[in-house]
C-alpha cells in the first residue's frame, strides 16, 4: 500500500486522518474492481500519484477554519477526498458531470465517514454557489478551466491547479495573476519532476 509515504511528508497526521487514509485503499480496491475509477496500471501507485499528490496543494495553501473549497471534475474524489481528510474544519463540494463518478465518491465519503464533505452531479458552468478556492487535477487548458469557474469563485479568490509539463505558454493565454509552484520542490520521488501546482488569484 505504501502509506508510509504520507509519513514522510506528513508527520502531523492525527491517528484518525492515519485510519481514514488507510481505508482510502481498501476502498478504492474494491470499487475499481467494478468501476475501475483508478487506471490499473497507477494503482500500484495510489498512495504516491493519487493521494500525495492531491496533497501537494497543501504545500501552496493551508485552508482555513471554515473555508469552502469546489473540487471541479472531480472524478473518484481526488484532490478533494485527500484535502477533505487533511483540512476537516473546512468544507469541500465535489462536483462531476458523469453520474458513476459521483457515486463511487458518495459511497468513499459515507463509508469512511468524511462528515465535511458534499458531492454533486453538475457541469460547473450549471453550478450557482461561490466559495473561497477551486481545486482540480488537470482536465482542460488554464483558460478553458478558468471560463468554466470563474462565476463560482468569490472575490479574492484562489484558484490551485494541478498541471504537469511546460505550461509556460498556456499560461501566457490568461490576463489574471499567477504563480507556477513545482512540487519537486517538496518531493523527491520522480513522479513529481514535472508536477506543478498552477496557483490563479482572481
Amino acid at each position: 500500500m505504501n502509506i508510509e509515504i504520507l509519513h514522510k511528508y506528513f508527520p502531523e497526521l492525527t491517528n484518525d486522518q492515519i485510519e481514514k487514509f488507510e481505508a482510502l485503499w481498501k476502498m478504492y480496491s474494491d470499487l475499481n474492481a467494478k468501476i475501475n475509477v483508478i487506471s490499473r496500471k497507477d494503482f500500484d501507485y495510489f498512495y504516491e500519484r493519487h493521494v500525495l499528490h492531491s496533497l501537494g496543494i497543501t504545500k501552496v495553501v493551508q485552508f482555513e477554519k471554515g473555508s469552502t473549497i469546489l473540487d471541479v471534475g472531480t472524478g473518484g474524489g481526488f484532490p478533494g477526498i485527500p484535502l477533505a481528510i487533511l483540512f476537516p474544519e473546512s468544507h469541500f463540494c465535489l462536483v462531476d458531470s458523469i453520474a458513476k463518478k459521483i457515486k463511487v465518491v458518495d459511497e468513499v465519503i459515507e463509508a469512511i465517514g468524511i462528515a465535511n464533505v458534499t458531492a454533486e452531479r453538475v457541469r460547473v458552468e450549471e453550478h450557482k454557489k461561490k466559495y473561497d478556492y477551486i481545486v482540480s487535477r488537470a482536465v482542460a487548458r488554464m483558460i478553458s478551466f478558468y471560463r468554466w469557474t470563474h462565476h463560482v469563485i468569490k472575490p479574492g479568490g484562489r484558484i490551485f491547479y494541478l498541471k504537469g509539463g511546460d505550461i509556460q505558454e498556456e499560461m501566457k493565454e490568461i490576463s489574471k495573476s499567477f504563480k507556477v509552484h513545482n512540487l519537486s520542490d517538496h518531493f523527491t520521488e520522480g513522479f513529481f519532476e514535472t508536477k506543478k501546482v498552477v496557483e490563479v488569484k482572481i
